[in-house]
């Protein structure tokens, strides 16, 4: 059988492809620690489960509207007032299932073939292959180290071309953790706005920010910036809703439209459980996000100087999300290897630590480790990385 070009050029998450591999030495008896998935690791707070068992025993397990239930999208106007200011109507909404699927819809509604996009690097794993999928071609700007994984304003400019049609913002960032200012953004909102770019504000970490910074969306810097932009957010992450699948977007009429319109021909609806578990999770929250996000930044505080002590390795602090993204290539190095992939493949057979290497985010020097896991389990596994390293040390 022969398979669609489209999907034949794909490459593997390659988060998913580390978590798999992870996953079968443990079937195989191994004492494996896993810190390459993007999920906190607490349970979704009762009250949100809790509404979602409400809503079925209340018989509302049929079919939603297909871009989600109006006091859902309600919730999500409420929240953004609340959290930015910002006012939406109920027809600049459209909630799907999970914000990757949300992403995935506004490409395919955006773009046409050759339409460009530009993607700081490092970036999440799924940008790229999303934008190739709708025909349109990646343009990467690489966010250096000396400047927390940050573009600037001078190379977005320098990146424009005629066939740009928008640029991918994603802040706190996934999976370097860096947060974009309010006068950084406001100096890419202006080029964007010079050349008619539309922004895709990707805030799915919003509420992960720590050492006293506050998240600020490129929407709310400027009316004109609100008209520009098109901010994907949802519940994943925050309220540890992973597999709930419930992520939105809020953007122009046009393109909310457009989206929902191929997603009733692509999921029908978002879960309607889900959807009801949503509205809980922004109209009845108890703290729990607090606790969540307090529970990061300790850890993230505890493991940070522990992970930098280690031979070899250096690392931005981030400001948000729940990874930490070192640069290994001097432990790389060190060892006696050429290229972090087979560092990392052999990390995972000799200590049984999975880390994601940054070849997957466009920043080959780099690994990405999540700290959603308890402090122990951190601390046990900078243990083994620290001794694999010295192990090999020359």
């Amino acid at each position: 059988m022969k398979l669609a070009q489209r999907v034949s050029a794909l490459t593997a998450s390659t988060t998913l492809a580390i978590t798999a591999k992870a996953k079968e030495l443990k079937e195989q008896g191994h004492d494996v620690i896993g810190l390459g998935a993007g999920e906190p690791d607490f349970n979704t707070p009762q009250y949100i489960i809790d509404a979602a068992v409400r809503s079925m025993e209340e018989g509302h397990t049929k079919y939603t509207p297909s871009g989600g239930l109006l006091p859902l999208k309600q919730a999500i106007i409420d929240k953004f007032k609340r959290d930015q200011q910002l006012t939406y109507n109920p027809n600049e909404i459209i909630v799907g299932t999970g914000a990757k699927h949300i992403l995935y819809t506004l490409f395919q509604a955006l773009l046409d073939e050759g339409d460009e996009v530009i993607i700081p690097t490092p970036y999440w794993v799924s940008y790229p292959e999303q934008v190739k999928l709708a025909e349109g071609v990646p343009v990467y700007i690489e966010g250096l180290e000396s400047n927390e994984f940050k573009i600037t304003a001078e190379q977005l400019e320098s990146a424009i071309t005629e066939h740009t049609k928008a640029i991918i913002l994603n802040s706190p960032s996934n999976p370097t953790g860096s947060l974009y200012t309010k006068e950084e953004l406001q100096e890419l909102g202006e080029v964007c706005l010079k050349h008619d770019v539309l922004i895709v504000s990707d805030e799915i970490y919003e509420k992960l920010v720590y050492g006293g910074v506050i998240h600020t969306s490129i929407a709310e810097v400027s009316p004109e910036l609100k008209q520009q932009t098109v901010v994907v957010n949802g519940v994943s992450k925050s309220h540890s809703m992973t597999g709930w699948r419930i992520g939105y977007a809020a953007g122009a009429v046009e393109l909310i439209k457009a989206m929902t319109n191929l997603a009733s021909h692509s999921t029908s609806n978002p879960t309607t459980s889900a959807q009801y578990g949503a509205i809980a999770a922004y109209n009845e929250d108890d703290g729990s996000v607090e606790e969540m996000r307090k529970a990061f930044e300790d850890r993230l505080n505890k493991v940070y100087d522990k992970l930098i002590a280690i031979p070899g390795v250096s690392c931005v602090k981030p400001k948000g999300a729940f990874y930490l993204f070192p640069n290994v290539s001097d432990a790389v190095k060190i060892n006696g290897y050429t290229d972090v992939d087979t560092w990392v493949k052999d990390l995972l057979t000799e200590e049984k630590v999975a880390l994601v290497p940054g070849s997957g985010f466009g920043a080959p020097n780099n690994v990405r480790l999540s700290y959603a896991t308890s402090l122990d389990v951190l601390e046990k596994a900078l243990e083994r990385i620290e001794r694999f390293v010295r192990s090999k040390t020359k």
